[in-house]
């Protein structure tokens, strides 16, 4: 597959008037899925080895999810750095850079003689990983625009969701055989194969007449913040903020998901995971599907239909909930209709709002994932608000969310029109 950027501010000339630009090959998108999978990974994978970790290092529960959240904190940072930093200095060198750092602040997590060691390593490499999450997404804007970003976006974003799917499985079996340090040694591995993928398979996208400078510009005034200026561009705002929101709904789900099928529908453990497991699937289907869709529809289209599926399945589930009529059938039904529409959310938002930005797209990746993240971590902890025993509050954040979502897309087109 070779796809090239048909927008020509995002090409350069090399001797003779040819096109630098890179093609876009399976390889490098190959690539670009696998540093896309750090997040799920690094976050699901160790998770059932929570209660071998507080016996060994001995603590309490509250202080192995503390390694969660020092993760969380270093991936939300580290976006903010490497992202406006690729725009200034190139993409791949900061990438060689932080898979490589990760890779060895994964082992010595894997090595960590105490807690206090756990959580400070564990910041480390979220930090170094965020280079891979927020540059991968800068590459693909580099290289594609409209129709094939979007594309593009659909493929990798398919390839990262079997990730979710994967990790909580593996990571159950490398702890029952190895314990928990198991674990890391694997994400060793992915993160070491990651960077070799970087070396072997990325070149740089930017050149260096397109980078951004630091200072004044000659003859004019001191250059805005690159985050600032981003944020600037209401489309771009719009466009994130509707990723982001959809991604805060995903995360209430998270958070109630296995109270809503083990307290409230009945479910066992086993088929709380198919469930959970199912919803992924979902996402990573409708994800693929995508990437023909943009051939037919805009990705503006798309984008409203997965916000409308999203709002549909979440207010259904709200009024059969009321009615006190919830089965386990309607429920699934239901949750898959909102997964759907989040598989199309995904990949046409990130696309549509990096479009706007692509002088800026390292800047624009870091808002981008700095919100999805942070709207994430705002809105898990209210789930929980009423108890185990009702999904209510989970149905509700998700619908709320799903909402916000939509007033922001809104938001989009009337600044976009304003604009014009």
């Amino acid at each position: 597959m070779s796809v090239h950027a048909p927008d020509e501010r995002r090409r350069s000339s090399g001797p003779g008037g040819r096109s630098t630009a890179p093609g876009v090959s399976a390889v490098l998108v190959a690539m670009l899925a696998l540093l896309s999978f750090v997040l799920p990974l690094a976050t699901d994978m160790y998770l059932p080895a929570f209660p071998r970790m507080t016996a060994e290092l001995a603590t309490s529960a509250s202080g192995v999810q503390l390694t969660l959240t020092a993760f969380m904190v270093g991936l939300t940072l580290g976006q903010l750095v490497f992202g406006p930093a690729s725009d200034r200095y190139g993409r791949r060198g900061l990438l060689l850079g932080g898979t490589a750092t990760a890779t060895l602040a994964t082992a010595a997590c894997a090595l960590a003689p105490t807690l206090e060691w756990l959580v400070a390593l564990r910041f480390v490499q979220g930090f170094s990983a965020a280079a891979g999450l927020v540059i991968a997404r800068a590459v693909v804007s580099d290289v594609s625009s409209g129709r094939d970003a979007a594309r593009l976006f659909s493929i990798v974003v398919a390839c990262a969701g079997v990730a979710p799917i994967a990790a909580p499985l593996a990571g159950g079996a490398l702890v029952g055989a190895g314990g928990w340090r198991t674990v890391f040694w694997a994400l060793t591995a992915a993160t070491a194969l990651m960077f070799a993928g970087v070396l072997r398979a990325v070149p740089e996208t930017l050149p260096k007449e397109r980078r951004r400078r630091k200072g004044r510009r000659k003859g004019g005034p001191k250059q805005v913040s690159p985050v600032l200026a981003v944020a600037r561009d209401g489309p771009y705002l719009g466009y994130t903020l509707a990723f982001a929101w959809s991604y805060a709904a995903l995360f209430a789900y998270i958070g109630g998901s296995s109270f809503f099928y083990q307290n409230v529908l009945g479910l066992s453990v086993a088929q709380n995971s198919l469930a959970f497991a199912a919803a992924a699937a979902t996402v990573s289907g409708v994800n693929a599907l995508n990437s023909a869709l943009v051939n037919r529809f805009r990705p503006e289209a798309l984008l409203r239909v997965g916000l409308l599926a999203m709002l549909a399945g979440t207010a259904a589930l709200i009024a059969v909930m009321a009615s006190g009529r919830l089965g386990v059938l309607v429920a699934l039904v239901l949750t898959e209709v909102f997964f759907a529409g989040l598989g199309l959310v995904v990949p046409n938002a990130t696309a549509l709002a990096l479009a706007r930005v692509p002088e800026s797209a390292g800047a624009g990746s870091a808002v981008l994932g700095t919100l999805q993240t942070g709207l994430a971590a705002l809105v898990a902890p209210f789930i929980g608000v009423a108890g185990d025993a009702t999904a209510m509050p989970m149905v509700l954040g998700m619908t709320a969310c799903s909402v916000l979502a939509g007033l922001a897309l809104r938001l989009s087109a009337r600044t976009a029109r304003a604009a014009e």
